[in-house]
């Protein structure tokens, strides 16, 4: 009877917290398993014979797609971070954007060598003559210095110019809307999605707009 009564009032062991360690790790996985999913998804469509009638219009078109969905979320970021006071966006940022570019160097390789078999006179009448191509070669451009300054190295180096240099992502994210506007034609819906959310990001960054909302945050 005794010991049916001291098992009854033992305390109950409360679960075991995450380490901020076993947090980062989960975090790397699960930023690394957003950034590839949609290579290996378009890998087993490829082997499979299952990207259509124009499977290289389809590997333009998914390559680009994954590009503007990981540059939108590493811009959805920073936002989170002051607004939901999340210490790892930062470490979030800086991987879905290299990714991003990854997807952007596919999106880019695919065009010139599979659909123009780097025959460099075409490439440059096709980038001249169409205004989507002739917008996506400049984000694309655009996005290299960010690329190759995205280490802390860089960002020592670089010090307040860092910060300005990466604002140029902003720019670079409103090129890319614009560039799959006019490449997809008549299917606005995606596009328009994806405009409205970079429009949304934009709008945070205004200081009165983030004052704002830190302080409707407060109460």
């Amino acid at each position: 009877m005794t010991q049916h009564i001291e098992s009854s009032t033992t305390p109950e062991r409360k679960p075991r917290r995450l380490s901020r360690e076993g947090r980062r790790r989960l975090l790397r996985v699960a930023y690394h398993a957003v950034g590839l999913f949609p290579l290996a998804w378009l890998l087993f469509d490829f082997w499979f014979g299952l990207l259509g009638a124009e499977p290289i219009r389809a590997m333009i078109l998914r390559t680009g797609k994954a590009a503007i969905i990981l540059l939108t979320l590493s811009l959805v970021a920073t936002p989170a971070g002051w607004l939901f006071r999340w210490k790892d966006a930062t470490t979030v940022r800086r991987p879905l954007g290299l990714y991003a570019f990854m997807y952007v160097c596919l999106h880019f390789l695919i065009f010139i060598w599979l659909d123009y078999a780097l025959i460099v006179p075409l490439i440059v009448e096709e980038i001249v003559a169409r205004r989507y191509a002739l917008v996506g070669f400049a984000a694309f451009l655009l996005l290299i210095p960010l690329a190759v300054t995205s280490t802390k190295g860089w960002q020592k180096r670089l010090g307040k110019r860092w910060k300005m240099l990466h604002k140029v992502v902003y720019l670079i994210a409103v090129l890319a809307v614009v560039h799959y506007i006019w490449l997809v034609k008549n299917a606005y819906t995606q596009p328009l999605i994806f405009a409205a959310a970079v429009g949304l990001l934009l709008l945070l960054r205004v200081p009165a707009v983030k004052q704002a909302l830190l302080r409707a945050r407060k109460r």
